[in-house]
């Protein structure tokens, strides 16, 4: 694509995308409309684009926006088969109520996705933690997780989340001096 080709197709409201993957690299342009429910979310979804005709089942990889007025400018999809493991972002969902924040504490996200490579079949739409058992200075890290066939890419020693102690939880602990 020319740069006056891009030009255009920005003017007409749609974005350049490239699809990765296969053979050869494929590019296609779609509506910037389109992308409202793929990109201003947290999910991540499979796409199935349909490219002169052609089928492709695959991933949002890369995306770029303008500097200034945050328009979407280029996509770049992946390419996804069965056989082939993906490397890609999933976010993290917290369930139940921490013991820690029960008696005051304060629970600090650290993260909100984890880098994961996995078959398409075996990725999960979130990774789902259960911040139950935290309690005050406790927290959960990489290494604590499991998911069958999925191999976690960060380092096993990163935080996800964790209860932290308040002032308020501080001061009750510490008696007073005379």
């Amino acid at each position: 694509m020319t740069k006056q080709s891009v030009k255009a197709l920005r003017n007409n409201e749609e974005v350049p995308c490239v699809l990765y993957g296969g053979a050869e690299p494929v590019h296609f342009s779609a509506l910037l409309a389109d992308f409202k429910g793929l990109v201003y979310t947290p999910d991540v979804y499979m796409v199935k684009l349909l490219i002169d005709g052609q089928e492709y089942l695959s991933i949002m990889q890369d995306i770029q926006f303008h500097p200034v007025t945050d328009i979407i400018q280029h996509v770049d999809f992946l390419a996804v088969t069965d056989d082939k493991a993906i490397t890609i972002n999933i976010p993290i969902k917290f369930n139940g109520a921490s013991e820690g924040v029960k008696q005051g504490g304060k629970l600090v996200t650290k993260v909100r996705r984890l880098k994961v490579k996995a078959l398409p079949s075996k990725l999960p739409d979130y990774i789902t933690i259960d911040i139950t058992p935290l309690k005050i200075g406790g927290n959960i890290r990489v290494r604590d997780l499991s998911i069958d066939g999925v191999t976690f890419m960060d380092s096993p020693s990163n935080v996800i989340v964790g209860v932290r102690m308040t002032r308020n939880v501080a001061a009750e602990a510490t008696p007073e001096k005379k």
